[in-house]
């Protein structure tokens, strides 16, 4: 769907004076910070810096809460440890009424049918303390999950993962600390300090939680599609206007915008805004031979081997290391690549300002590791908006200790494609599919090749323009000192797409996690200063939504304006993002 930055208020990051100007363009509109609308004066002029000072004080405690939610093992890939996942959000809920939550229910998963150990989602809703009315207050809506990565001790952790533990440096480690219940947990304790503080909450926030993102987020984007479903527009006799009928509408329908904090910064120290991320999609090769195992002393020699015709194909994917250029250029998938984007000046201009240096990257993050590039642009080129094709292992293979002389009878490969923008994974199947196919003829092998690919997402990318992003842009600036860098990132996050899909709305992902604080790794960890850091940006970035102007996204449903619009007397207003088309 299309983004709908354009029907939001906002002030661009960049001052007014530098926007282009027309003859027939009307003064241009009052910032931000001169407009007045209802008690709006009186949320603007809350005293934020006792929020922080109130955090600052509070660190222990926030510490405290974070090692009771570690200690909960829901890691959603172990079954038998899905209760732990309940125990999870039944924690957070009674969090949530404690603090004087609207709204603090358990959903069906929808796929519990299916599976009857999916854990449910927990749905939060926060009033806005405020007296205007609805159609002026803001939602905002915060994903979170509360499963966890597996972790034992014995995988090269150096204290027990479930175990929170404070080192000297300041870190906190354990599973979840950073991904994602730490980051999560954050907007209660936001919530916590308006009402500790008496102040006025400014918006109204909404908490969607669910405990299965670490094992494919099964059954939310069916809740999310379900949800999303808006409100029905009604004719009013008596006032002569349409209104628009919330009755039957889906719990994200009257969300404005939505903020995830589930991913890291770039680096260490300075902060983030992301606005991209890459698509994958998963290929699982299956080549099956004889009816079962054979003795490779016995058997070998007289029978062709299914393992050894397997790595041959699965080398067939890419050129070797010796052709050189960046690793998708020796992808050999054709026409894999034809979609991709071309560099721009601009996009190439951006790598220059962030903070990062490729030889730091290389000796602390991915320590041992062998670059394919040795510039910083071309090292987050490769990361973020190339395609990449990793292969990640092969089932049915001999791989425990010791030597067993083994032919398998059943192998398959797994790999994946990081997608990027305008890459779709239908296509990418297809041109998969078909390489293999042809490199499998050519290779001659005896035995049945099967291909599939076992899921597969686009890439998302959004604007640092909206006002979602100028608003967390100004939160991370007052509480950090400095801006933070734009950043996209390598990975994916299926919700972002789901969520900004299914409604039209923005969603801005604002990370509270450092670069090294190793998501999925030994040692998971979540530095001491962004437990504080965490609640006052999140706070700030609720303060500075308040701020925006014109009309809620959720309850405006025109369609972008046309270039024919924007040429026609009037329109000027409207291009600078102040008012709806519906107004004009």
């Amino acid at each position: 769907m299309q983004d709908r930055a354009v029907k939001e208020g906002f002030q661009p990051l960049k001052k007014a004076s530098t926007m282009p100007t027309s003859p027939r363009a009307p003064p241009a509109p009052p910032s931000v910070d001169e407009l007045r609308i209802g008690d709006l004066a009186d949320l603007r002029a809350q005293d934020l810096s006792k929020l922080y000072t109130f955090a600052e004080d509070r660190e222990e405690i926030y510490i405290s809460r974070l090692r009771e939610a570690v200690a909960i093992k829901g890691v959603s890939a172990w079954v038998e440890n899905r209760p732990k996942i309940v125990e999870m959000l039944e924690w957070a809920k009674a969090w949530a009424e404690r603090l004087g939550a609207a709204e603090a229910r358990f959903v069906e998963n929808p796929k519990k049918g299916e599976d009857a150990t999916l854990p449910p989602l927990l749905l939060i809703t926060f009033a806005a303390e405020t007296n205007l009315p609805h159609d002026k207050v803001r939602t905002v809506c915060a994903y979170g999950h509360l499963d966890v990565q597996p972790a034992k001790k014995d995988d090269g952790w150096d204290t027990e993962p479930f175990e929170l533990t404070e080192t000297k440096d300041g870190r906190l480690v354990g599973r979840g600390a950073s991904d994602d219940k730490g980051p999560a947990l954050s907007w209660l304790w936001v919530v916590e300090a308006h009402r500790k503080l008496n102040m006025k909450l400014p918006v109204r926030l909404k908490l969607l939680y669910e405990g299965m993102e670490e094992f494919g987020s099964e059954g939310l984007p069916e809740f999310v599609a379900r949800e999303a479903v808006p409100p029905q527009p009604r004719f009013n006799d008596a006032k002569r206007e349409i209104t628009l009928d919330f009755k039957n509408a889906g719990w994200l329908s009257d969300v404005d915008h939505f903020v995830i904090s589930d991913n890291q910064w770039l680096a260490k120290k300075t902060p983030c805004l992301t606005y991209g991320l890459r698509g994958v999609a998963y290929f699982e090769v299956i080549v099956s031979g004889p009816a079962q195992d054979l003795h490779s002393g016995v058997y070998g020699g007289s029978v062709h081997e299914p393992l050894n015709d397997l790595i041959h194909l699965l080398a067939s994917l890419r050129h070797a290391p010796a052709l050189g250029g960046m690793h998708h250029e020796r992808i050999r998938v054709p026409g894999l690549l034809d979609d991709v984007p071309p560099v721009t000046d601009e996009e190439r201009a951006k790598y220059a300002t962030l903070d990062f240096d490729v030889e730091q990257y290389n000796r602390e993050d991915v320590t041992g590791a062998q670059l394919e590039n040795a510039t910083n642009e071309k090292t987050l080129m490769a990361r973020w908006r190339f395609p990449t094709l990793s292969i990640h292992g092969i089932e049915g293979a001999f791989s425990d200790p010791g030597a067993k002389t083994v032919l398998p009878r059943r192998v398959s490969g797994k790999f994946s494609i990081r997608q990027v923008p305008n890459m779709t994974s239908a296509r990418t199947e297809a041109l998969v599919t078909s390489y293999l196919e042809s490199q499998w003829a050519a290779l001659g092998s005896k035995y049945a090749l099967e291909v599939k690919m076992v899921h597969g997402g686009p890439a998302w990318v959004s604007r640092t323009d909206h006002p979602n992003y100028v608003a967390a842009s100004r939160a991370v600036t007052k509480v950090f000192g400095k801006p933070p860098d734009l950043t996209r990132e390598g990975g994916s996050i299926p919700v972002a797409n789901w969520l900004a899909d299914a409604t039209g709305m923005n969603v801005l992902l604002l990370p509270t996690s450092a670069s090294n604080d190793g998501a999925h790794a030994q040692n998971e960890k979540w530095d001491k200063v962004n437990v504080t850091n965490a609640v006052k940006v999140l706070g700030t970035y609720l303060h500075e939504i308040s701020k925006l102007v014109g009309p809620r996204p959720a309850l405006c449903k025109c369609a972008p304006p046309t270039a024919e619009d924007l040429a026609k007397p009037g329109f000027f207003a409207f291009a600078k993002g102040f008012r709806c088309k519906c107004e004009l």
